[in-house]
């Protein structure tokens, strides 16, 4: 892949994770999905965020399977610029949904409580579960 533009940028660094260390993220996404699963009812702008939460820890197991970490300010913006160059074509609308997450995710964190709708909280933890689980195949087929 091309990520001399992030590499130029200070956005990433070379990085030699162990697979350990790959996996570990993948776990934390799996934490996350369990998390967001249960606040569901309970808090739909939390439910939303943790559910972001676990596709930028995927995300960050590939960054370390392509031998690289996200360095300085903006590593979630990094994330989606990284996925969008490892993934491909074939995962545009879903890297592009992924940031209109991040986006909504900083405002509900950061600026306005309860933004976030019942059909909004429950379309992005399918969403995240369906990223997540391509992440987990991509993942897969690169680190034969």
């Amino acid at each position: 892949m091309g990520y001399e533009k992030l590499l130029t940028k200070n956005l990433i660094k070379p990085f030699k994770a162990t697979d350990l260390e790959i996996k570990k993220q993948i776990q934390l996404a799996a934490r996350d999905l369990h998390s967001a699963k249960a606040m569901i009812g309970m808090d739909k702008d939390w439910t939303y965020s943790i559910a972001y939460n676990a596709i930028l820890q995927a995300v960050r197991a590939l960054m370390y399977a392509e031998g690289f970490r996200p360095v300085g300010e903006g590593q979630h913006k990094t994330a989606i610029l990284f996925a969008e160059l490892a993934l491909g074509e074939k995962f545009e609308d879903d890297v592009r949904f992924f940031d209109k997450m991040r986006s909504k995710r900083h405002r509900a964190v950061y600026e306005t409580a309860g933004i976030v709708s019942e059909d909004e909280a429950t379309q992005s933890l399918a969403f995240a579960e369906r990223f997540v689980s391509k992440i987990e195949e991509f993942l897969k087929a690169i680190m034969k």
